[in-house]
């Protein structure tokens, strides 16, 4: 088993849901988004997803998508990001940090690089959502000679052949979108939609031995409920990307605690 899932599965026995917050770094400056890091593991999220912030990114909605536009106004390093992501893992070694980028910037990067640096930095999952996992064999290789996991994403439409390959192939955690569409939209659902959720968990855990995560979306704490003892991650972004644009840190927190406590 990984780093990354034995991590969750130790959680896990603790917990009923574990929390996964998204940040763009470098929003609104790098200094304050490793200041709102650092508060958020404090805090005592499990999990914080750190996105590098691209000019193009394609799987996420405005909110996610002004702040990568706004922290690209600076000049921005994929080394820099990582050494000092690597200062939060040591600082508070009880919550774990994924990277989430898209293929260009980490491409260039070079991706047998990205997967050596994020383990010497104790990151232990990279998100790339648009490197399909049959162009990355290389990048898998790189990923199991350090340790890292690569996590994959499934959305809904995702074919029934092709959701049960990636889910068999997770490791560390499988990245369940919960709808179509880009991220921080939410949706009331209405009985049918659960209902339609719990059968596309359902079908997903019938192929995946890798803990599940679910993104996209998730704005209530009913939503949140609704996962317990069907997923192993609630992973919350524009939500909370929202708040602390409105109110700050504290804002960011205090949705957090009424979500998860």
């Amino acid at each position: 088993m990984s780093q990354l899932a034995t991590f969750i599965k130790e959680k896990r026995q603790q917990k009923p849901i574990l929390s996964m917050t998204h940040v763009v770094y470098g929003y609104p400056s790098v200094e304050e988004s490793l200041d709102w890091m650092a508060r958020l593991m404090k805090e005592g999220v499990d999990f914080i997803e750190v996105q590098f912030p691209f000019s193009d990114p394609v799987a996420d909605g405005p909110s996610i998508v002004a702040a990568c536009h706004k922290a690209l106004e600076q000049k921005l390093d994929v080394e820099t990001c990582l050494s000092q992501l690597g200062n939060l893992a040591k600082d508070y070694p009880n919550s774990r940090i994924v990277l989430m980028s898209y293929l260009n910037p980490m491409y260039r990067f070079g991706l047998d690089k990205l997967a050596k640096r994020a383990a010497e930095e104790n990151i232990l999952g990279l998100i790339l959502p648009d490197l399909p996992i049959e162009q990355a064999v290389t990048y898998q290789a790189a990923c199991k000679t350090n340790n890292i996991d690569p996590v994959w994403l499934v959305t809904p439409v995702t074919p029934p052949d092709r959701l049960a390959m990636l889910a068999s192939q997770a490791s560390g955690f499988l990245y369940c979108v919960a709808r179509s569409g880009v991220t921080g939209h939410s949706s009331h659902e209405n009985k049918a939609k659960q209902t339609s959720l719990d059968d596309y968990l359902a079908q997903i855990k019938q192929h995946a031995s890798a803990p599940m995560g679910v993104g996209f979306g998730l704005r209530e704490r009913a939503q949140i409920e609704q996962l317990i003892g069907k997923a192993d991650i609630a992973i919350l972004g524009s939500a909370l990307l929202d708040a602390y644009n409105k109110g700050g840190q504290e804002a960011g927190i205090k949705l957090i605690k009424d979500l998860f406590h």
